[in-house]
């Protein structure tokens, strides 16, 4: 009798043992509904590369190394997304083309899911293929930037791009969290009695009476996107609007605070790739907090890092199944140049050899940008909504308000903001900014006519409804 207990109980424990497998295999052969690849590529220039588009003398050393990073998502029954963040001043029209084709193409995905946003470090290059063609023209090319390093770091991140899109684990759930970054952020824009701008307080401020006006309307919360497989953290994305300058302008190429704030945070939690955006910081910066001294770049990252710290630590676990909504959406619209974009007056500028280098090569940014809005060139917003958490990528310097107004479009959700996407239409401030003056919306520094309020409103509108 004992030994055909011990018998069945053998027989059991197999069976069980098999059924474990079966259920095993089952659920291993189950598809993921959403599955995530990473990547990251060193784009550090090389030295005597043009930096902010000329603004800033060439590459002369490198502080700290430059990436294109980001993640490939792929919905089950959906062709694959990818969202890059890359350290560069910004990426504007056909440079904008043609990261997103070679990364399309790597990934097997269409363009419209390709999204690529810079974090407007000022140490860091730029590209405008279009502006490179017309500056060639009048004896200016290669002056903005460096053509074959931009060609070439397109083709290395695509190859990563590919490799990631082989390389996916499921996602099975996803986090959000929400921190606040004391002492750096500040509106740049500091109106007087006569609701006219009086101060502009740059990326760094040393004026007191500047200083001491209130930090105005700015988005302090710094936000923690997670995508976990299981226990495991495979990406993090964080966004936090500002401009990113601590000091810049000395031929030292460096992703500064927001890319060392960035690394701090890998160095605290090794493992998921980081990823950082910068949200609509067109008229945010550290101004208020900031003295330009170098020993201030460490500590503003430090405050940063403690935001990001503070919203990982505050996330929330949500389960990816199958009621969780995964949807790419995408509203392609014509931004208004501006009116005082004048061709013939551009060109003459252009055409003016006796005129400065960096006056000449502005002037050739305004007209690539007037030439693309003429032959009918729209940009794309997009939308990336997993379950509660909404990715909102935009184009341009915006203003914070866009950003606030988008959350406030979705207040019960997670509305993430990567701003300085499509680069070439410079700062896009409010209908009503435009009339208070100022430098963001002067006409050296902002390309579109004040109704861009309106279409990028109706825009966010449809795709945050």
């Amino acid at each position: 009798m004992r030994y055909w207990l011990i018998l069945v109980g053998v027989v059991i424990a197999l069976a069980a043992a098999g059924a474990t497998a079966a259920l095993t295999v089952a659920a291993d052969s189950e598809p993921s509904k959403l599955s995530v690849g990473t990547f990251k590529v060193d784009v550090t220039p090389p030295l005597g590369t043009p930096l902010c588009d000329a603004l800033c003398p060439p590459a002369s050393a490198v502080d700290d190394p430059l990436s294109a990073r980001g993640v490939v998502l792929v919905p089950a029954g959906q062709k694959p997304i990818v969202l890059v963040a890359l350290d560069w001043v910004g990426v504007g029209n056909d440079g904008q083309d043609a990261w997103k084709e070679a990364l399309a193409a790597a990934a097997g995905t269409s363009v419209d899911r390709v999204a690529v946003h810079a974090l407007h470090q000022h140490d860091a290059p730029g590209c405008d293929f279009g502006a490179d063609k017309l500056a060639s023209e009048y004896g200016l090319g290669g002056k903005q930037f460096d053509v074959a390093f931009a060609r070439d770091s397109i083709a290395r991140t695509a190859a990563a791009v590919k490799e990631a899109t082989a390389a996916t684990k499921p996602v099975t759930h996803v986090s959000q969290g929400v921190g606040i970054v004391e002492k750096v952020a500040s509106n740049r824009r500091c109106l007087g009695p006569d609701g006219k701008v009086k101060w502009v307080r740059y990326t760094a401020c040393t004026d007191p009476e500047a200083i001491a006006q209130p930090e105005g309307i700015i988005d302090p919360k710094a936000r923690a996107i997670g995508f976990w497989n299981g226990d495991e953290p495979v990406a993090v994305l964080t966004y936090y609007a500002t401009h990113p300058q601590s000091y810049y302008g000395k031929g030292r190429v460096s992703a500064d605070y927001p890319g060392l704030a960035r690394g701090l945070r890998e160095e605290a939690l090794p493992g998921p790739l980081h990823v950082h955006f910068n949200g609509a910081g067109g008229n945010i910066g550290a101004g208020k907090y900031n003295d330009g001294s170098p020993e201030m770049r460490p500590e503003l990252a430090r405050r940063v890092a403690a935001g990001m710290k503070q919203a990982w630590d505050a996330s929330a676990k949500e389960p990816i199944d199958e009621s969780t909504v995964i949807d790419w959406s995408t509203r392609d619209v014509a931004l208004p140049p501006g009116k005082h974009l004048d061709e013939a007056e551009l060109l003459r500028v252009i055409a003016d050899t006796s005129a400065a280098e960096g006056e000449r090569l502005q002037a050739v940014r305004h007209l690539q940008f007037l030439r693309e809005c003429q032959a009918g060139r729209q940009v794309s917003l997009s939308r990336l909504r997993v379950g509660d958490v909404d990715l909102l990528h935009l184009p341009g310097e915006l203003f914070v308000e866009y950003q606030l107004a988008a959350q406030q479009l979705r207040p019960k959700s997670a509305v993430c903001v990567a701003a300085y996407g499509d680069y070439g239409c410079g700062y896009i401030g409010l209908h009503d900014s435009y009339a208070q003056g100022g430098y963001e919306t002067g006409p050296g520094a902002s390309r579109v006519a004040p109704s861009v309020e309106g279409v990028l409103m109706e825009g966010m509108q449809e795709l945050l409804k």
